[in-house]
Order: structure tokens, then C-alpha cells, then sequence
């Protein structure tokens, strides 16, 4: 009897061996994942269109598991604290992922809720339509730049003795990357909102 061809190989199986080599090493290749499954990369065409499918389908990977945000109920900032947790939420167990993810369009469609939702929190926050991509592009900055933090040196900074006093002060006690990144997103969206608060009269005024 015939063996059956390449019998665990399936898309959902591609996209594991992808992004376990994105974890491991920041990047995939066809024949790396080929190598992984113990196929032919030729094989792996037969499931996949190609390098940017791959990232696609990682996207929603890392999204699909995560239970759907309720924010209904929400004041406006809570809500656009909820779902800015929630993406952040998604990407801290594949940081690495992140320069991949920003490299190409967004079509998966849990993502694509998630900013759905931000348009429509930011529209109860006042904010005029031309100011809105622009607001969740900072949102973005903050996820997303966060959640690289944990791919950082635990030293990021390393001045020479008795130079640079002020900066060698505040970074004494920083702590490990995900410390600094969480307190860097917390700072950032409290920063973020109270700007919305206060100003978006203002930012009206700019952008008209």
C-alpha cells in the first residue's frame, strides 16, 4: 500500500512551523519550513500562495484565540483602553512577529474589527474623521512599539562612568523588557487619552 503524501502537512501546520522559526529567529523561509516538516518547500505550495499568505494567516493566527472584547458598555476611553490591551495582548507572546506584521496590508478580519471598533470609539470621543487615522496610527505606535520592546537588550542604554549624570539616574532601576514595556504602554495610552480629552477642539482646529 502506497504511503500517503506527506500526511501531516496541512496549513495549519505551515503556519506552526513559520512562526515557531519567527520566534526562534525573527524570520522564516520556505525551504526553513520545509525543513521543519520534513517536506519539499515545492510541497508547501500546494497550501500556500505564498511569503506574504504566510504573514497573513500568522496575523490570524495570533488573533483568533483571544476571546472577542466587550466594550459596549465602556465609556469611550475605557473602550479604546480595552481594545488597545487587547491587540497589545496579542503580540506579547510572539513579539518578533511584529516587524513582519507591519510590513503588509491587514485583510484579516479579527483584525480588522479591532480597528472597526477604534473608528468607532474615537467618533464617540469627538474626534473629527480627518483626525482618526491619525489617532489609531498612535495607538498602533504604542502596540506595536511596545510589544517589540520585549525583543530588547536587558541593558538598552550604557553610558560611560561619571558621563551623561541625568540619564544614568532615570534608567538605574529600569527592570527587564517586559517591565519597561508595560510601563511605557501604560504611560503612553494615559498620555494618549488625556490628549484626546483636552483636545480635540483643538485638533479639529488643526486638521480642518
Amino acid at each position: 500500500m502506497p504511503r500517503p503524501r506527506s500526511p501531516l502537512l496541512s496549513v495549519d501546520a505551515i503556519v506552526s512551523a513559520a512562526l515557531s522559526l519567527v520566534d526562534a529567529y525573527g524570520d522564516f523561509s520556505f525551504p526553513k519550513i520545509g525543513k521543519e516538516l520534513g517536506v519539499s518547500q515545492s510541497a508547501l505550495y500546494n497550501y500556500i500562495e505564498n511569503r506574504e499568505h504566510i504573514v497573513e494567516l500568522m496575523r490570524g493566527r495570533v488573533f483568533s484565540s483571544r476571546a472577542p472584547l466587550d466594550i459596549e458598555d465602556l465609556s469611550w476611553e475605557d473602550a479604546l483602553r480595552t481594545l488597545a490591551q487587547g491587540y497589545r495582548d496579542g503580540l506579547l507572546e510572539h513579539p518578533r512577529l511584529v516587524p513582519l506584521l507591519v510590513t503588509q496590508t491587514i485583510r484579516d478580519l479579527a483584525v480588522m474589527g479591532i480597528y472597526e471598533d477604534m473608528v468607532i470609539v474615537l467618533g464617540k470621543a469627538g474626534l473629527p474623521t480627518s483626525a482618526v487615522v491619525p489617532a489609531i496610527s498612535t495607538v498602533d505606535y504604542l502596540v506595536l512599539g511596545s510589544a517589540l520592546e520585549l525583543t530588547a537588550p536587558e541593558v538598552v542604554w550604557s553610558p560611560p562612568p561619571g558621563q551623561f549624570p541625568a540619564l544614568s539616574a532615570v534608567i538605574a532601576n529600569l527592570g527587564p523588557p517586559a517591565r519597561r514595556s508595560d510601563a511605557a504602554f501604560a504611560f503612553g495610552m494615559e498620555v494618549l487619552l488625556a490628549g484626546l480629552r483636552q483636545g480635540v477642539g483643538r485638533v479639529s482646529e488643526t486638521l480642518s
